[in-house]
This record gives C-alpha cells, sequence and structure tokens, in this order.
C-alpha cells in the first residue's frame, strides 16, 4: 500500500499537490488544451498564515477551486492573460470592416488604455469596480460624458466577445453609465422662429457673412448632416425633379486630406425634396463662379466649396456658425443659444414635426435608422402647434 504524501504540518496533500524545500505549495494539472500546468501558493488551506515577507494571495486549495470550475466552464485560462489592450486590438483585427471614423475612434481609445493602468490589466482579473473606477478617473480627467458613454459601449462589445469565447466568465462593463457619472450634456434646442428669421437676416445683411447665406439656407431647409451637404457635387443635384440624392459624405480636411465614405448608415442614403427656398439657393450656388475642378476618391464638382475651389468642411461650418452667431447676438443685443449644423438639422426636423409631417415621411428625409429618434423631435411642439393639432382633431 502506497503512503499518501503530507506537508510539513504532517497533512495529507490531495492528487495533483506538492510541497517544495522552500515550503511553497504546488498544484499540477491539465489545462483544456491538453498542456501541463503548475500553479504555485505559500498557504495550503485559506485558515493557514501567509510566511513573514510573503505577498498575501490566494491559498492553494482555493486556487484549486478556481481551476477546476474553468476547466468545467471550458474557460481558456491562457486568453484570460491577456491585457485589456491585447483584447481590444484582437476585437479590433477580427472587426476591420469599418469605416474611417470607427478607426479613428478606437485609436483615440488605445491611447487612453495606453495611459492608464487599466490597460495593462489582465482581462481575467478585471471586476466590474475596476471599469467603473476606470470611467471615474477618465470624467476626472476632463472628457466628456458623451466621450466615455461611446468608449464605455466599445469596451462593453469587446468584453462581451471575450465572454463569448470563454476567455472570462462575466463582463465587467456590463453597468449603465448613467448610474455612474452624470450625464451632463446639453441638449440641443432648435431655433425658434423668431431667432431662425433674425439669424437669417443678419447673414442676408451682413458684409462679411453673406457669403454663407444661400449655405445656411440649404441646412435649414433639408436638415442635411454637415458632412452630407459638404459631400454633395452637382451631379447630386436634379434640378428638374427638384431633388437632392445623398448618396455618400465628405469627411477630413484639405491640410490631412479629404476623403469620401457612405453615409452614417443605410437610411442616411435617401433622395430629398427640394422646397422652393432650397431649390433657388442651390441654383445661386451652383452659377457662381467656380475654380478649376477638386477631385476627391473620384468625385469633382462640389457644390460647397470655398474661393479656391476646396470644398468646405464640418469644422468650416461649425467655427463660421459660431461666429455669426457671436456677432448676430452682441448687434442685436441679445443672446441666441448655441448654433451649429446640428442645430440647424435639429431646427428643420422640429418645423417640420410642427407643420404635422408624417413621422415616417420626416424620419426618411432626416436619415434616421429609427423612428424613436424622429418622434424625439415632436417633443419640441409648441404650445401653438398643439392647440392647432387640437383645434383640426375636434373639427373632425
Amino acid at each position: 500500500m502506497s503512503q499518501k504524501r503530507r506537508d510539513n504540518k504532517n497533512r495529507i496533500l490531495q492528487t495533483g499537490e506538492s510541497q517544495r524545500s522552500d515550503g511553497r505549495y504546488a498544484y499540477k494539472y491539465i489545462d483544456n488544451r491538453g498542456k501541463t500546468k503548475f500553479v504555485y501558493a505559500w498557504k495550503l488551506v485559506q485558515t493557514d498564515k501567509t510566511p513573514a515577507g510573503k505577498r498575501e494571495d490566494l491559498s492553494l486549495r482555493e486556487k484549486e477551486r478556481q481551476i477546476k470550475k474553468d476547466l468545467d466552464d471550458g474557460i481558456n485560462t491562457d486568453a484570460g492573460k491577456m491585457t485589456v489592450i491585447d483584447l481590444f486590438k484582437k476585437h479590433s483585427m477580427q472587426n476591420s470592416n469599418v469605416r474611417k471614423g470607427t478607426v479613428i475612434n478606437r485609436n483615440n481609445l488605445i491611447k487612453l488604455l495606453e495611459n492608464d493602468n487599466f490597460g495593462s490589466m489582465n482581462i481575467e482579473k478585471v471586476k466590474m469596480s475596476d471599469a467603473k473606477e476606470w470611467i471615474i478617473r477618465m470624467r476626472n480627467k476632463g472628457y466628456a460624458y458623451s466621450s466615455l458613454s461611446n468608449h464605455k459601449r466599445s469596451l462593453n462589445a469587446v468584453f462581451y466577445m471575450a465572454v463569448e469565447n470563454d476567455y472570462i466568465r462575466k463582463n465587467p462593463f456590463h453597468f449603465e453609465i448613467e448610474d455612474l457619472i452624470e450625464n451632463d450634456t446639453i441638449p440641443t434646442k432648435p431655433l425658434s422662429k423668431d431667432q431662425e428669421h433674425l439669424f437669417l437676416e443678419f447673414i442676408r445683411q451682413d458684409e462679411y457673412y453673406c457669403n454663407c447665406y444661400d449655405d445656411v439656407l440649404v441646412f435649414l431647409g433639408t436638415g442635411l448632416r454637415s458632412a452630407e451637404l459638404c459631400g454633395l457635387t452637382k451631379h447630386d443635384l436634379d434640378f428638374e425633379s427638384r431633388m437632392i440624392d445623398v448618396n455618400h459624405q465628405l469627411l477630413g480636411n484639405h491640410k490631412k486630406g479629404f476623403y469620401v465614405t457612405p453615409p452614417k448608415t443605410k437610411s442616411s442614403i435617401r433622395k430629398i425634396p427640394m422646397s422652393e427656398t432650397v431649390y433657388w439657393a442651390l441654383k445661386r450656388i451652383v452659377s457662381r463662379p467656380r475654380p478649376e475642378q477638386y477631385e476627391v476618391d473620384g468625385y469633382t464638382d462640389f457644390v460647397f466649396i470655398n474661393g479656391n475651389g476646396i470644398p468646405r468642411n464640418g469644422k468650416y461650418y461649425r467655427n463660421t456658425l459660431s461666429s455669426i452667431k457671436t456677432k448676430c447676438s452682441k448687434v442685436n443685443e441679445i443672446e441666441l443659444p448655441k448654433i451649429s449644423p446640428h442645430v440647424l438639422r435639429h431646427t428643420f426636423c422640429t418645423n417640420m414635426a410642427n407643420l404635422g409631417m408624417n413621422p415616417k415621411a420626416l424620419q426618411y428625409i432626416m436619415g434616421h435608422k429609427k423612428i424613436s429618434m424622429t418622434l424625439d423631435y415632436y417633443a419640441h411642439a409648441t404650445f401653438a402647434s398643439a392647440k392647432a393639432e387640437m383645434d383640426r382633431v375636434l373639427a373632425c
């Protein structure tokens, strides 16, 4: 009969367990890939005391239970050793067919992870508290709620992949960010009819900004996103049918390089009717003397260009509209709200909603993926529009 192995305290050691001459315990096992692995601990059971000068750690038996559970659940313990950055890069590699904007956002997140200890943590050790603390640290460094919300959404998908592939058991980013940090994003407010009129009249009469008057009319009359408007070419304008074909967008800038991509979503590929105002605004724009054609990814004859024939971009319109708003407020001694391409898009949608446009038709014109996005604009109905609608319904 073979004698059972014992430790230096005369305790019987179980299969796979051993104790080294320095007193350290070891456990030998075979992982799910058939490889021999070892784990070590200074304590056999949880109640043992850690030797002086040694780091506190789980006991060998506690580690054994975790290993057996991992093996039973099919957890890939090797993969659990990869860092958060490694996992993020692996996920990005497996989902590489993305737009340039997504690549830029991924690179920004990589930089955040590289500059914080969280990025170098083994994914098997990441707890929900670690994920939440990272969000709070980034918030304290000044990152906006919207940026962190996007980063959290990305990391949630990354760790979901880890769970699906049996690298880890739980997704540490499976929580609501609203419960962690305050959403201090200022909601976009549409311009009132009086503000819209004041703003347009100021542009029309201003010696410097009057060249943007027709551009603003098109923004307010179509609800186009800035990248969609900047990407429009003469070939996208059908004056006979009075229709704008939205099938691409222009991003980037002249210094770093422009590039053309499909619209934001498949729903954003659409045809927008020209109102009388938009029709004549576009007519005036394309009739202006135009310098030599500027080409981007095979696209030429851009509608919205500067004096050198270079396409205008979203940053130009953001800065210009902000400057106009500041000057207009000062001249008229009235403080206008923030004005940007998105505010003008928001104003168009709200105006159409207040005029009673069918929500599905408005959804199509706006290029919204979900009807819920469109219905939110109906919340901006005024008392006057609500009363008119009630009168109309009661008169039926």
